[in-house]
């Protein structure tokens, strides 16, 4: 099971951090990624890690801005969120799949789990 968590309103150039928690499993072995829906639009890739954070994979629209990264000690994986457009705003989601290679994956076919999202809100 995944939780996302962070979310929120936030003035355009502020930042936001979001978790993912992932609990009933171990997901050390799973690459995890994060996803975005933004109203009247499909699922979007933002950001991808695999299972031991070395090997990290970003969409050109948030390079530079967003950080992946992940805690497997806590199971946790975050979205630190930085210089926010009001086009970033949306449901995001986090998802996971086992893996047992260095892959990551952008597309949200190649998921198994998925928390339920957290709205992010970007005012201008």
């Amino acid at each position: 099971q995944l939780a996302e968590s962070g979310g929120g309103l936030v003035q355009a150039g502020g930042s936001l951090r979001l978790s993912c928690a992932a609990s009933g499993r171990t997901y050390i072995v799973h690459a995890m990624g994060w996803f975005r829906q933004a109203p009247g639009k499909g699922h979007e890739f933002v950001a991808a890690i695999n299972w031991n954070g070395d090997n990290i994979e970003y969409a050109d629209s948030v390079k530079g801005r967003f950080t992946i990264s992940r805690d497997n000690g806590k199971n946790t994986m975050y979205l630190q969120m930085n210089s926010l457009r009001p086009e970033d705003t949306a449901v995001y989601y986090c998802a996971a799949r086992f893996v047992d290679s260095r892959d990551t994956y952008a597309s949200g076919d190649d998921y198994t789990y998925w928390g339920q999202g957290t709205q992010v809100t970007v005012s201008s």
